[in-house]
């Protein structure tokens, strides 16, 4: 797709009536309003969060018929995505034009993540096992400390409750791929209980058309075959509420993974990701409400070439986290709490410092003054390799009408550095410093003739960030980031059809010294476009999706440019009987050659098929 088509779409949109804006029924269907407790660490429903959020729920996964996390998160206001080369390979995701390693992640409140990397390798995110994502835009250090320098994405597993009722689910498609799940759930009125199992299993296309040295490119070698991927994975989750008010809430998600991929080193990886957990909340009185969450996260990997063992990286991140809610009067809100993480590493790789731990002590204001609507929050955290960090946010909501919200919001942030960046063989510097940014945001949402939408600017300024320094040929505290965005997005009932979309807008500049400066950073989307259209025909439902992706770079030089490119998606459903349902999705309907990654390919035409039972 070339750039004057995208930009004439684009004029089309800010021209119309309506105004888009990032809106937390982006893909909700809107019939009623999500609760959201990732912006504040408190539940308030979207429509009262002074954050831009986005809210994806299992009734928006199954609708939409996702097969991975990446899936769903595609085309999100100020989400740009690079994968490198289809199901189960490298998926890196960058949130308002921040490093991948930028966003926090947490599932069902444990913060996860692999503390060599950083990131969190959202492709072995087994997406049958997941309830609900929440998608929080902009800073949040000072509620959860390192790495919300663009934001939290916390994802949460299926809790059941109710009566007792089985679940199951096969699918099947190109690229000999099979996908089944199945599940019980259940609990009655206080208790709750889901367990879920599920596979998936693809031969894959060939990941990379690399160039071996010396010429060197992408993967760096030329493996033309096809590269395949398995996942196997399962999630527990029980509780109870007691009569006295004791609430315990135990959970464990565990995905293991066979991935093969195209690369000279290593070509195959053994992958392990689990979660253990549990909450205890307890009301000390009416008006104080505690609650203490204690996980591990962990994220293993082993890595062959041609089935030789090659390495080994397993890490573990202990988190342990007490909150005080505490109702002062009618519409104020105090939150004071502590966390606690640890972070250790085994691997092949020798490190000179294999472990650290961080504390933090964090308050969080949330009242009403007259008809202003006030969050403020501090932070202080004290890491064990770089003392200690204060971070802050203030945001401030009015009503122009009642059907119209004013925002404002105000944000620092800060990331420590990982421990390839500090101690990778031959490469690290363990002389870096955290990065630190500040973020500035202005909002307006509302509702008009029966349609929800809201309009976000914002800009960002990063200091010290970890980049490659050409004169001491190691990581350095080298650069400075300025970005600018703006996310728009609209939902509304027309005609039966219900309709969403949203455009996103960014500009990610480089500001170093050098000849990099002035560049876009690499990877990230300067333009994104997502238009979704749903209507439902009694036994029968339709839908579709087009995505539209303008140019990005590989690379900070900005030499090499990746095309903009646009995909339009197919889904129907057929409601066989009333627990049967049968649906199919074409991908990529009209087969759209594009790269998110240089050399890295993306999936042709393809065409899948599920059959559900939902009782």
């Amino acid at each position: 797709m070339n750039k004057p088509l995208l930009s004439s779409v684009t004029l089309v949109l800010l021209g119309s009536q309506a105004v888009f804006a990032a809106d937390s029924d982006y893909i909700a269907i809107g019939e009623f309003e999500p609760m959201v407790v990732t912006a504040t660490r408190t539940a308030e429903t979207a429509d009262e969060t002074l954050a831009s959020v986005t809210v994806i729920t299992r009734r928006d996964i199954e609708r939409q018929q996702a097969r991975s996390i990446q899936d769903v998160l595609r085309g999100v206001p100020g989400i740009s995505i690079a994968n490198n080369g289809g199901p189960g390979k490298n998926t890196s995701l960058f949130l308002r034009g921040t490093e991948s390693d930028h966003v926090l992640v947490l599932i069902d409140g444990v913060k996860t993540g692999s503390a060599t990397s950083g990131t969190t390798p959202f492709q072995y995110i087994p997406i049958d096992q997941v309830e609900r994502i929440e998608i929080v835009r902009g800073p949040r250090s000072s509620l959860y400390g390192s790495e919300a320098i663009g934001g939290v994405i916390q994802i949460f597993t299926r809790k059941g409750g109710g009566v007792f009722k089985p679940s199951f689910s096969v699918g099947g498609g190109s690229y000999n791929t099979y996908n089944v799940s199945a599940g019980i759930s259940g609990g009655g009125d206080r208790g709750w209980f889901n367990v879920n199992v599920s596979t998936v299993d693809t031969a894959g296309f060939n990941a990379c058309n690399g160039k071996p040295l010396p010429d060197g490119a992408g993967c760096f070698t030329t493996e033309p075959d096809k590269d395949g991927y398995n996942n196997l994975s399962g999630s527990l989750r029980g509780g109870y509420r007691f009569e006295n008010g004791i609430e315990v809430d135990a959970y464990a998600l565990r995905s293991e993974n066979d991935t093969d991929y195209d690369g000279s080193f290593v070509n195959e990886s053994d992958a392990v990701e689990q979660i253990l957990g549990v909450t205890f909340r307890y009301s000390l009185l009416d008006s104080w409400r505690l609650a203490l969450t204690g996980g591990r996260s962990q994220d293993d990997s082993k890595n062959y070439k041609d089935g030789l063992f090659k390495s080994r990286f397993n890490t573990e991140r202990d988190t342990v986290s007490l909150q005080n809610d505490i109702t002062v009067a009618k519409d104020h809100l105090l939150t004071l709490g502590a966390d606690y993480q640890d972070d250790r590493i085994d691997s092949t790789t020798p490190y000179a410092v294999t472990s650290r731990n961080n504390k933090g002590l964090f308050f969080q204001y949330l009242g009403m003054i007259g008809a202003h609507e006030i969050q403020a929050s501090l932070r202080e955290d004290d890491n064990e390799q770089f003392d200690k960090r204060t971070t802050g946010g203030l945001a401030w909501g009015y009503p122009l009408s009642g059907k119209l919200r004013l925002t404002a919001s105000y944000g620092t942030a800060f990331k420590a550095p990982t421990f390839n960046e500090l101690y990778w063989p031959g490469y690290g510097n363990p002389d870096l410093r955290p990065e630190e940014s500040r973020s500035l945001e202005v909002g307006l949402k509302g509702t008009s003739r029966g349609s929800n939408w809201s309009f976000n600017i914002y800009e960002t300024h990063v200091d010290d960030l970890i980049a490659y320094d050409a004169a001491t040929f190691a990581p350095g505290n080298v650069d400075e980031v300025y970005i600018r965005g703006l996310e728009a997005a609209v939902t509304a009932q027309v005609a039966g059809w219900t309709l969403a979309t949203n455009l996103t807008l960014l500009k990610p500049e480089n500001r170093s010294a050098g000849s990099n400066k002035g560049n876009i950073l690499p990877r990230r989307a300067e333009q994104s476009l997502r238009f979704d259209a749903d209507r439902s025909f009694g036994r029968y439902s339709l839908g579709a999706t087009f995505l539209a992706e303008g140019r990005r770079y590989d690379e900070l030089a900005n030499t090499r440019r990746l095309d903009s490119y646009a995909t339009v998606d197919l889904r129907a459903g057929y409601r066989v009987s009333e627990r049967w349902l049968l649906q199919g999705r074409i991908e990529n309907l009209f087969d759209e050659q594009y790269e998110t990654a240089a050399f890295y390919n993306q999936p042709d035409r393809s065409l899948f098929v599920t059959v559900r039972y939902q009782p």
